[in-house]
């Protein structure tokens, strides 16, 4: 999600200047601002007009990449659970948040499966206390 207002501090980090410039800045009007108590507050929009570019979305600050290995299962149980890990991950989009990437691969040879799972922290660890509880009850 993009931060639609910044504060002072926020702006001279993301420009690279001091924060009495940003202030002075804001004050002779050349970066627009509401003033709310005693802090200014910055406005995206006023922040790409004053500097020609686009503000730039935060980046996530730690992704998950893991590879789960269930040793000891059939084809028709590894299709399974790749049927209900990749339909857990679909169903749980809603638009806003990144989504997990999941690739399954089962090995018939020596009967494993791996799920790796690529994506955002908290939506990862929630997918893997997840699989962990389905295998769980794997017979």
């Amino acid at each position: 999600m993009t931060q639609d207002v910044f504060s002072v501090e926020q702006v001279a980090a993301k420009l690279g200047l001091h924060v009495r410039t940003v202030r002075n800045y804001v004050r002779d009007g050349r970066l627009k601002a509401v003033r709310i108590g005693k802090q200014y507050r910055i406005a995206a929009e006023d922040l790409a007009a004053f500097t020609g570019l686009p503000v730039a979305e935060r980046a996530p600050a730690a992704e998950l990449s893991g590879v789960v290995e269930i040793d000891g299962v059939d084809r028709a149980a590894a299709d399974r659970i790749a049927t209900m890990v990749v339909a857990s991950v679909n169903g749980s989009r809603d638009g806003g948040e990144r989504p997990l990437r999941v690739e399954t691969i089962y090995d018939g040879e020596r009967s494993t499966m791996k799920i790796i799972v690529l994506g955002d922290l908290a939506a990862a660890a929630d997918l893997l206390r997840w699989i962990a509880s389905i295998t769980e009850n794997l017979t």
